[in-house]
């Protein structure tokens, strides 16, 4: 269903020793896992739970343990020990099917990639968009790849996308100002960008948090598919 290059990329971090525990979960303790992160929570389409954690914090779950361990169990040691999970992520990405639907369709004449020259019209953009609204999306102008659509000749979609951690996925953030929402300008920005980061090597991905109804319709408009929902630890939730 999903690029070899997605699932490698989820695989990574689960290597080690692993407690197999119970309610379809396991926890994975890998020595290399990056200081930054020093948890991380998978929970995959299929309802399958992945955690894994470094060496120190497993010591301070008392992992490993004789009884089997379960999500929540997890979880409430993670509690006791001060670790608190920063907001969950939605992951999104194209199916092999989608991918090869995605480059049978031609970018519409209102969309087109954006560049420094259009610092003065996307300026317009974000002068207009509320704060919480350019928060959440994290659209910028001089992002790896930026693309807009415009209406009413003005710019009222944006979408930026950069390279994400480790490997070949690129994160993109969509945002519609709210006069110009539910005309599917958002759908055609997030798929041509899509082609855009595919021509340059790399995977499109797709987040947003459970509770943004919007967004989450925006993925499924777009014909991304859902993967799962990732958890971490952040020793600095501004690096999510």
């Amino acid at each position: 269903m999903f690029s070899p290059e997605i699932t490698a990329f989820w695989q990574a971090p689960f290597h080690g020793e692993t407690i197999r525990g119970t309610d379809n979960f396991t926890v994975t303790i890998n020595p290399t896992l990056a200081p930054d992160r020093p948890v991380e929570v998978l929970t995959r389409h299929d309802g399958t739970v992945a955690a894994v954690v470094t060496v120190e914090v497993a010591a301070r779950l008392g992992l490993p343990s004789g009884a089997q361990l379960d999500a929540g169990t997890f979880r409430e040691r993670l509690a006791h020990a001060g670790l608190e999970l920063y907001d969950p992520d939605c992951l999104f990405y194209f199916t092999d099917e989608a991918t090869a639907e995605l480059w049978d369709e031609s970018t519409p004449e209102e969309v087109r990639q954006l560049t420094s020259d259009d610092a003065d019209l996307f300026s317009r953009f974000t002068a207009t968009a509320s704060a919480a609204d350019l928060d959440e999306a994290y659209v910028e102008l001089d992002h790896w790849a930026v693309f807009g659509a415009l209406a009413e000749n003005r710019l009222a979609c944006v979408a930026s996308a950069y390279p994400w951690r480790e490997g070949k996925l690129a994160d993109i953030g969509v945002l519609t100002l709210p006069q110009f929402r539910g005309r599917g300008l958002a759908r055609n920005v997030v798929r041509s960008i899509s082609r855009r980061a595919y021509s340059r090597g790399y995977v499109p991905q797709y987040r947003c948090q459970p509770s943004n109804a919007g967004s989450r319709a925006v993925a499924a408009a777009a014909g991304l598919t859902y993967f799962g929902l990732w958890e971490v630890v952040l020793q600095n939730p501004e690096d999510a």
